[in-house]
């Protein structure tokens, strides 16, 4: 049997991120599987990002700087432009775990016939300096459904890659949930999901302002209402509650 050899939509979303980007690029350009389109997204940066993009646009396959409507918008246009079997987020500041990542996800599907719908593995949290901070605390589910979601965002978004045929663009009426509430839709769509149980990327942890939190968890609990249900979420709410501040007390007596 022919080894499977899909093609990697590899989308990178920035903004005035010189600090980060590059690292970001070069973790792409330096995959040893080839088979790669590399689509950069800028949203009309005022510092040196545009130069950064320039010095490697050999290896970038489309890039555009121009103003958008907010990240989502950004990740839309990327999705316009994507003809790979798979697209794949990864953000300024984010990297491919490993310069083998793209070779050793192949290498798990040589027992498949076909390409699965939806790729998922493990992240590895680092700081601004590219520094490892550890695991994502939340470990990949073994199986994964979109009912599982319930229960958050189980995977990164950065370790979660999706058939091209099968992405629907993101829901721009979400201002900071629309990438939870697009692994969903996914997921109700995707027949074939695989856990490729390999470590897939190096996320940038960044920190999210109180009044983001805020408005990130309300938006979230809208997401959840819409595909789970307005009791089944409020219920779920209570026992999120209840094991936090169980937890928070027995730490307290200890």
């Amino acid at each position: 049997m022919t080894h499977l050899q899909p093609k990697f939509s590899i989308i990178t979303i920035t903004y005035n991120a010189e600090q980060w980007l590059e690292r970001t690029i070069l973790s792409v350009l330096s995959q040893s599987y080839t088979n790669v389109e590399y689509i950069v997204i800028d949203g009309a940066s005022t510092d040196r990002t545009v130069e950064l993009i320039k010095q490697y646009e050999a290896g970038i396959s489309y890039w555009v700087s121009e103003p958008d409507q907010g990240l989502y918008d950004a990740m839309n246009k990327g999705l316009r432009e994507a003809t790979g079997d798979y697209v794949w987020f990864l953000n300024a500041g984010d990297t491919l775990y490993t310069a083998d990542t793209l070779q050793s996800v192949v290498a798990s599907l040589k027992k498949s016939v076909s390409l699965p719908d939806v790729l998922y593995g493990e992240t590895q949290i680092v700081d601004a300096q590219g520094r490892a901070l550890g695991m994502r605390r939340l470990k990949a589910p073994r199986k994964l459904t979109w009912k599982r979601f319930r229960m958050g965002m189980l995977v990164c978004h950065q370790s979660f890659v999706v058939k091209r045929s099968l992405a629907p663009e993101y829901d721009t009426n979400y201002r900071l949930v629309a990438d939870y509430e697009w692994c969903i839709r996914c997921l109700k769509r995707a027949k074939r999901i695989k856990h490729t149980h390999l470590i897939l990327s190096n996320y940038l942890e960044e920190g999210l302002s109180t009044a983001n939190r805020k408005a990130s968890l309300k938006e979230r609990y809208a997401v959840m209402c819409r595909y789970y249900g307005t009791l089944p979420t409020m219920l779920l709410h209570v026992w999120f509650a209840l094991r936090f501040y169980t937890a928070k007390w027995i730490k307290g007596r200890v």
